[in-house]
């Protein structure tokens, strides 16, 4: 199968590539490579040493036998070039992770609010756009959020897979309908993600794309078989506080001796899955697309969920870490129920990667080996979500600077 993947030298990108890629297809990485700029911007780097997208590509192709295409593409600005690439490659499927992706840097400044409306907004769509000028039938496979869904206001029913069943009243008596999920994002980055599914909504309707939407979990792990094969090839793992997910974060934590730094109570729920099994799904719904004409098929692509506090507390016992709270700088319950629905991957062959099994690996063979990279100055999340509220960052100074 020949396959596009946007934004294949990012954190999700570049494993899902190489695992395709050492699965037997023939895989073009297309990338304007601003996640690299972004670090520059933030001055912070991976945990793990990153190489150039051109060195990365040759150690694969050391180590495997297989060549890896690269384009260096801006598909929110450069939509000639995008038409031009598609039809060069005539991919059979296309997987969409092209988007800014933290939400904290989305909510950072009022440039970065924009910034990311712009990039994933006018991305995405210009894909589509491109896609139908273009007539090329491959499937697309767009790496969505759970974050579309909201936290808690659902209370403990459990959140379906993309659409809800509605009854809606009317003289004659109910009417049943299915619609999507009612949203309800919780900052830029995610309305960005719920813009994305009435994009895709629209176009699979209207002009029969084939598209799947997942919406993933928080993402934890760094490695995957492929990228431990080579120092050259591994994975990125952010700890700074606009792009370090919060478990990756705890785990750093742990490793250089520093408090796990707790916003809020830690009583909010989040969804998870290792970036194993997320390259594993990937494989799943390239291999399980939706028919033309048919509604955009939606996948929960989460294994496990879990109070922050419960993970802080876990680690803490592991390695003797301390917990510092601190104040939440998002808009959101002190506590919240998550009850997830992932029925379709489990039924497809995913076996899940547990944190239960991958938690004591990540912290001595990739927190504890790299601490020495570490810049102390950026582990405390600087981005709010209000006007006025001060940063955990100014709060910070009863904490060891280690």
């Amino acid at each position: 199968m020949r396959v596009l993947v946007l934004g294949g030298d990012g954190f999700c990108g570049w494993p899902t590539s190489l695992y395709l890629s050492d699965q037997g297809h023939d895989i073009t990485i297309a990338d304007n490579l601003s996640r690299r700029k972004i670090d520059i911007d933030l001055e912070v780097q991976s945990l793990t040493p990153i190489r150039p997208i051109q060195d990365r590509l040759a150690a694969w192709r050391q180590v495997s036998g297989r060549h890896i295409g690269f384009v260096n593409v801006d598909l929110a600005t450069e939509y000639d070039r995008l038409t031009d690439l598609l039809l060069d490659i005539r991919p059979d499927a296309i997987v969409h992770f092209a988007e800014q992706r933290a939400a904290p840097y989305s909510m950072r400044t009022d440039t970065t609010k924009r910034y990311t409306v712009d990039n994933n907004v006018r991305g995405t769509h210009n894909l589509l756009t491109a896609l139908v000028t273009t007539g090329i039938d491959a499937s697309l496979v767009h790496l969505g959020t759970m974050g579309v869904y909201g936290y808690g206001w659902s209370g403990s029913a459990p959140i379906p897979e993309g659409y809800l069943t509605v009854k809606v009243p009317t003289p004659e008596g109910e009417l049943e309908r299915e619609i999507l999920h009612p949203a309800n994002p919780g900052s830029v980055y995610h309305l960005t993600k719920t813009l994305d599914q009435l994009l895709f909504s629209f176009y699979a309707a209207n002009d029969r794309l084939r598209i799947t939407d997942l919406h993933q979990g928080i993402v934890w792990g760094t490695q995957t078989d492929q990228t431990v094969r080579d120092e050259r090839l591994i994975n990125r793992f952010d700890y700074d506080g606009d792009y370090g997910t919060v478990l990756n974060r705890f785990l750093m934590q742990a490793a250089i001796g520093h408090p796990l730094t707790m916003h809020g109570t830690g009583g909010q729920t989040r969804a998870f899955i290792h970036i194993r099994d997320t390259v594993r799904c990937i494989e799943i719904a390239l291999n399980n697309p939706p028919q033309a004409g048919s509604k955009v098929l939606v996948r929960n692509q989460t294994t496990e969920t879990h109070r922050l506090l419960d993970l802080a507390k876990m680690i803490g016992d592991m390695t003797g870490s301390e917990i510092a709270y601190l104040p939440n700088p998002r808009r959101e319950a002190d506590e919240n129920e998550l009850i997830v629905r992932n029925d379709q991957f489990l039924a497809l062959g995913l076996e899940p990667t547990t944190l239960s099994q991958g938690l004591l690996e990540e912290i001595t063979e990739v927190a504890a080996k790299y601490r020495s990279r570490v810049d102390p100055r950026k582990i405390i999340a600087r981005s709010v979500w209000r006007a006025g509220m001060e940063t955990a960052a100014d709060l910070m100074t009863e904490l060891p600077d280690k």
